[in-house]
């Protein structure tokens, strides 16, 4: 699938400067596909996940984004340009049409971010999966690939306006296929992805899901 220009632009630029001043470590790249889609389900400790993630995937990695971005006159070339893909945050029937968009996009051979546990962390722990991902992956036929995040919640301070450098790292685990033949089965392979993701991170779980 072909990578929107000005999300090679920024993945050279913004990119080469966060690998040169914060030098984060990635492994499992293997695991990672050459090509056609797959999801990418990662924890979820800060803002900074989306730009580390982004920066030290190879492929164009299509994330979410607020439907008001692409309503702007402002913001809309940018979110375009991206590649981004639009939710609506209101709930219903309308945050639903975010998983109608990614869904082609992963038909097409692209890859989707998605947080599993819906927000970030609030204290570092690793909280109960979301099952979007796992319904989505179904949907489009896809794999998803665990992703294990470890140092972006130690990068600001309280108080600190700027970022801090401190280690990061990123691990791509095993592509696991999603098989769903009856409704439990959805829940018991989002469970058994979390239980992947933590064994990336070495965070301690909480058995329910996470509050915004």
């Amino acid at each position: 699938m072909r990578t929107p220009p000005l999300y090679a632009l920024a993945h050279r630029t913004v990119g080469g400067y966060l690998r040169r001043r914060w030098c984060p470590t990635v492994t499992g790249l293997d695991h990672l596909p050459a090509n056609g889609g797959a999801i990418l389900a990662a924890n979820h400790l800060s803002i900074a996940d989306q730009l580390f993630l982004g920066v030290l995937t190879p492929r164009h990695v299509a994330f979410w984004a607020k439907v008001e971005y692409f309503r702007s006159p402002l913001t809309r070339g940018f979110a375009t340009g991206m590649g981004a893909i639009p939710v609506d945050r209101g709930g219903g029937r309308a945050a639903l049409t975010a998983f109608d968009a990614a869904e082609p996009i992963l038909r097409a051979g692209g890859l989707v971010a998605i947080f599993p546990e819906g927000t970030r962390s609030p204290d570092g722990r690793l909280y109960r999966g979301r099952t979007g991902a796992v319904r989505l992956a179904h949907r489009a036929g896809v794999p998803i690939v665990p992703v294990g995040i470890i140092g972006t919640d130690r990068l600001r301070s309280a108080g600190s306006r700027l970022p801090r450098r401190r280690p990061v790292s990123i691990t791509f685990g095993p592509a696991m296929p999603v098989v769903v033949e009856r409704p439990a089965d959805i829940r018991i392979q989002t469970d058994a992805l979390m239980a992947t993701i933590q064994t990336l991170t070495k965070q301690e779980y909480v058995a329910r899901h996470a509050r915004p």
